[in-house]
């Protein structure tokens, strides 16, 4: 039996909303599910549509050891008196947010969960709350002691139930400013992204290279349009190749997805944000997973935000909450 971590993220967003839908729709429960954060969002999804409690509250952490399968909350006590308006940016929704994510990594370090599913939070509210990250990613690298300069962020069209071809994509740089990538594009963290990307594929039992963008234009063109591609980008790939990495590139990023979106590639290392996520978005907008390479511990998100205006309403699709609960459970199956 697996015990997994779910933090709700910001509770003005969709994060409970998404729980709780999961949950009460839920044939079976196989995993122990520790959610973390405040009871009484979750218990205002319910009244909504409602229904009753699905999950026990514990008093610490720690009891979920004890317990069979099933769904569990934990409301750290510095979340004691605080208001989520539903549906509304406030510091109050970020503060939760940060110190559950900040009970979650205490959660993994004690060894009481094998995988951490975070829902989605607001950047801005987070640090407005005094948790100066960028946003998941960075915040789960440096408190588990890894680094964000050691992780990689990955995102994929997941679903459960169809085996068809699926884009895969890992980032160099995560959010900088566009005119800043260049020069954090180095044959380092080129190498980096790219041994934890074939990592990934291969837990997933994958075949197929990893398929490389360009930087620039036509990838470059021999250097006509930028030189990244001959300094950084090629050098790296002869590297991975002499370390047995099935690579292939650098291909220009105007075509490369096309073929990845047939199966060619096993996944695709864009250079920046938009140059992945845009392609993949367009074909997998309800359904993506987020997920951090390199972390001690699996960890998956929900490839969506907080969704305020859908709070609420019960229009918001939970198929990415989903996907991403089947991967944390894939991933850490495959960890044991």
């Amino acid at each position: 039996m697996r015990t997994l971590c779910i933090t709700l993220g910001d509770p003005c967003g969709l994060g409970p909303e998404l729980v709780v839908r999961h949950f009460v729709e839920a044939s079976a429960i196989n995993d122990r599910f520790l959610l973390l954060g405040p009871v009484s969002a979750v218990d205002r999804e319910l009244e909504r549509i409602g229904e009753v409690r699905f999950f026990e509250i514990l008093n610490e952490p720690v009891q979920i050891k004890d317990m069979d399968a099933g769904v569990y909350l934990y409301e750290p006590t510095a979340l004691a008196g605080l208001e989520y308006p539903p549906g509304e940016a406030c510091t109050d929704g970020g503060r939760a947010a940060g110190v559950s994510l900040d009970m979650a990594v205490e959660v993994l370090k004690a060894g009481l969960a094998e995988g951490l599913l975070t829902c989605p939070l607001n950047k801005a509210m987070l640090q407005s709350a005094g948790f100066d990250f960028p946003g998941h990613t960075e915040f789960l690298a440096e408190k588990l002691g890894v680094g964000a300069d050691q992780v990689c962020m990955h995102l994929c069209g997941h679903d459960p139930d169809d085996d068809a071809p699926k884009l895969r994509v890992s980032l160099v740089t995560t959010h900088p400013r566009l005119r800043d990538v260049p020069g954090l594009i180095t044959e380092e963290r080129l190498l980096r992204c790219l041994r934890l990307t074939a990592d990934f594929v291969r837990i997933l039992g994958l075949e197929g290279p990893v398929g490389v963008c360009g930087l620039n234009p036509h990838a470059g063109e021999s250097g006509r349009i930028g030189d990244e591609e001959i300094r950084t980008i090629i050098p790296a790939l002869e590297t991975a190749r002499r370390e047995g990495l099935d690579v292939v590139g650098p291909v220009p990023g105007d075509t490369i997805f096309h073929f990845a979106a047939k199966g060619d590639y096993s996944a695709v290392l864009a250079m920046y944000h938009d140059q992945g996520l845009a392609p993949l978005k367009l074909l997998h907008f309800s359904q993506a997973v987020n997920v951090t390479l390199g972390l001690p511990y699996p960890r998956t998100s929900p490839d969506h935000g907080t969704g305020y205006d859908l709070v609420g309403t019960g229009e918001a699709s939970i198929q990415s909450f989903q996907a991403a609960l089947d991967m944390v459970q894939r991933l850490v199956e495959a960890k044991r």
